[in-house]
């Protein structure tokens, strides 16, 4: 695939205390240093963002927006609750249109037996209401304390290496595509 850069957004959804995404994310990221070194990374943890107190035209508000507009593509990591995706994370994306549009969004899941792939059917809805491309691929973790050991590492590290290789390779098409699609012609909805 492509070795051309661009800016890979990951959003980390749970913001529940002794939550697991940050064992996931570091996992996730650690790969895309290793595999994908020509990625611009930035991890926007919901956690820290806290999107529930962002108010319009605050600093902090238009740092986030702005950090999702610089954005070529996103993942998400993000938790099964309840059959479906955190509240934090829909009143994150639901802060913003304009800077999700015409963007692919992928996906890694995780929780009970579906791997929080319930989730994501759900968030496919949602980005495309936002007119946002989500790609195919996907990485997902059922029972995170099977794949995972104590210490937060993969006991079989090559499926979700593949997995998460073809899900990059996804985004990085349709990234550079859609990116210069933008160039040339504004996208309107």
């Amino acid at each position: 695939m492509s070795a051309e850069r661009y800016t890979l957004a990951v959003i980390v959804a749970s913001t529940r205390e002794g939550r697991f995404a940050p064992v996931i994310t570091e996992w996730f990221t650690r790969h895309i240093s290793a595999a994908h070194p020509h990625l611009t990374v930035d991890v926007i943890d919901l956690d820290a963002v806290r999107p529930y107190e962002l108010r319009h035209g605050s600093a902090e508000f238009i740092a986030y927006a702005k950090r999702v507009e610089q954005a070529d593509a996103f993942v998400v990591i993000t938790p099964e609750y309840n059959h479906s995706f955190p509240a934090p994370l829909k009143h994150a994306i639901d802060l913003l249109r304009a800077e999700w549009q015409a963007k692919p969004v992928g996906f890694v899941s995780y929780g009970g037996i579906s791997g929080g792939l319930r989730a994501v059917e759900q968030l496919r809805l949602v980005f495309a209401e936002l007119h946002a491309t989500t790609v195919r691929e996907t990485v997902s973790f059922a029972l995170t304390g099977g794949p995972f050991d104590d210490r937060g590492q993969l006991r079989d590290p090559e499926p979700p290496a593949q997995a998460a290789d073809a899900l990059l390779n996804q985004l990085a098409w349709w990234a550079l595509a859609l990116r210069e699609a933008r160039t040339a012609r504004p996208y309107g909805n």
